[in-house]
């Protein structure tokens, strides 16, 4: 029995590593169970568009049902994107809402963003709510791009982004996916922080300006 467990969780494992979306069915009954609350933290990791299917729906009560939905939502906080469908694979009830909600978290995951589109998202966001103070210095959001699809990776420069909080950069990924209505698929942001070509070099003075130093220093000492 036990191998056959081992066996069942890698072939999972692997067909996860393989999908562009997974499908993860979770039983209504049984509630949300340690083994599938794993498995959807690696879809996460994986970054795989998800639609969660919560089979025999239509065998629970109204108050069952309630609790169902909160349970999902404490436990699985992370899969916020993905898109849930509640059916009854025995009587066929939602099973054909299933394919249209695949389909379209296949193409959130693999869509092409523009360019001038992410800057005007990222500027509207950044004018709603200014990134936080370091330090004394506003964290500056200078421009975004697409760095990959499936999922979608949005790539934003500016500066002291290594400090910005985890706070505004699940405000940005909402906003992004909201206004680019991403459903079924997570959004990633990666930070890239432009280096100051200045930064560890002293200026060179002039021998006009050393001169000058130099009458300076010695107007200094004589009023010493």
């Amino acid at each position: 029995h036990e191998a056959i467990e081992k066996f069942s969780v890698i072939k999972t494992l692997q067909a996860i590593d393989a999908a562009n979306v997974v499908v993860l069915v979770l039983d209504a009954h049984q509630g949300l169970g340690d083994q599938d609350a794993s498995l959807a933290g690696y879809i996460a990791e994986k970054g795989r568009a998800l639609v969660v299917a919560v089979n025999k729906w239509d065998g629970l009560q109204s108050h069952q049902r309630s609790d169902l939905v909160a349970q999902l939502e404490r436990k699985l906080p992370f899969l916020d994107f993905a898109t849930i469908c509640f059916i009854s694979a025995r009587h066929g009830t939602g099973v054909g809402d299933l394919f249209p909600e695949i389909n379209s978290a296949y193409a959130a995951a693999t869509r092409e963003l523009s360019t001038p589109e992410l800057n005007s998202i990222l500027e509207q966001a950044v004018e709603a709510h200014q990134p936080p103070l370091v330090r004394g210095r506003r964290i500056k959001l200078r421009y975004a791009h697409q760095g990959g699809r499936n999922p979608p990776l949005i790539v934003i420069h500016g500066n002291q982004t290594e400090s910005l909080p985890d706070s505004y950069r699940r405000y940005l990924v909402n906003v992004f996916r909201e206004v680019l209505r991403l459903s079924g698929t997570p959004v990633r942001l990666e930070f890239k922080t432009g280096s100051n070509p200045y930064k560890g070099r002293r200026n060179k003075l002039t021998p006009r300006q050393v001169k000058r130093r130099t009458r300076l220093v010695r107007h200094v000492k004589k009023g010493r």
